[in-house]
């Protein structure tokens, strides 16, 4: 069947590549492509997985999907390209430092996807090891494990059922590098997928405590999802190991920062705090690095 098309009237700047990065999880999102013919999403819907390619036209955002979730798809693209929202355009600059990094990311807007099975699972694959580590699970689960969506491309994949997932036991999640601990917690999230789901009919607040609720998930994978996932823009994941310094330096030109100086340097920025810390990783300024870096390790090179 050929596919569904749809064009969208944009207002003000949009700059779609940032703000669907933010939803890539360290590149490994499987069911998400972005380069020069435009960025590519694909998606588990009601009536069937669904693949959507989004490009700009003029004033326009237009969209062409395949798949019987097509038209699910569609109805989603407003949320997911942040066309409701300014983003960054609604954040009042404290700083020339930070008035000129928002001037480098013109366009990023709050992305929302609705979809919190694909970001727990990364989430949790990415607790304490390496963005390496943590998207070659994603990928080898999508590609092994997983399907690809309807439409023209061969590279995108979309995450097995929640209840495949869940059946799997751990040693066979070793095999793909993932230890026991993160593969116990992957089978619990997909246990519980439709009450973890529930949380995007939630206002805010409610819906990350009722994530955190679910052992394993504290506030480091509930910030993540509450800001690409629910479009929560004051969302922080706290705990991430590398944003806080990020921050410190962009900000305060403080090369190192604990998540309570983060917190004290987003505090004027209260109600987009989590656009600006994420913002600052996209257009910020890297702080200085020393010390050892942590070195990936493979669970299957262990076998």
């Amino acid at each position: 069947m050929p596919p569904l098309e749809r064009d969208y009237p944009v207002e003000g700047p949009l700059d779609l590549r940032r703000t669907l990065r933010s939803m890539l999880m360290w590149g490994g999102s499987t069911w998400m492509r972005i380069d020069d013919s435009g960025a590519w999403y694909a998606r588990r819907c009601k009536a069937g997985p669904a693949t959507v390619q989004l490009r700009r036209r003029d004033r326009f955002l237009v969209a062409r999907s395949w798949g019987d979730g097509s038209d699910e798809l569609l109805d989603s693209v407003p949320d997911l390209c942040g066309l409701g929202n300014q983003g960054l355009a609604d954040v009042v600059p404290q700083s020339p430092r930070v008035r000129d990094m928002l001037l480098g990311v013109q366009g990023y807007r709050q992305a929302r996807s609705g979809q919190v099975l694909p970001q727990l699972v990364c989430t949790a694959l990415g607790q304490k090891v390496t963005g390496k580590n943590s998207s070659g699970a994603i990928r080898r689960i999508a590609y092994w494990w997983g399907e690809k969506p309807p439409g023209p491309r061969d590279d995108l994949r979309i995450l097995p059922l929640p209840r495949d997932l869940e059946r799997r036991p751990y040693y066979e999640y070793s095999r793909l590098g993932i230890e026991r601990k993160r593969a116990d917690l992957v089978r619990r999230i997909a246990s519980r997928s439709h009450a973890m789901q529930r949380a995007a009919k939630m206002p805010f607040a409610e819906a990350r405590a009722h994530l955190e609720k679910l052992p394993g998930i504290g506030p480091w994978t509930s910030g993540v999802v509450m800001g690409g996932v629910l479009g929560d823009p004051d969302a922080v994941p706290i705990g991430d190991y590398h944003l806080p310094n990020y921050v410190g330096w962009t900000l305060a030109r403080e090369p190192r920062a604990t998540d309570q100086r983060m917190m004290e340097l987003l505090e004027p920025y209260a109600g987009h705090r989590g656009m600006v810390a994420r913002a600052v990783k996209v257009g910020g300024d890297t702080p200085p690095k020393w010390g050892p870096r942590m070195t990936p390790q493979d669970l299957r090179d262990l076998s």
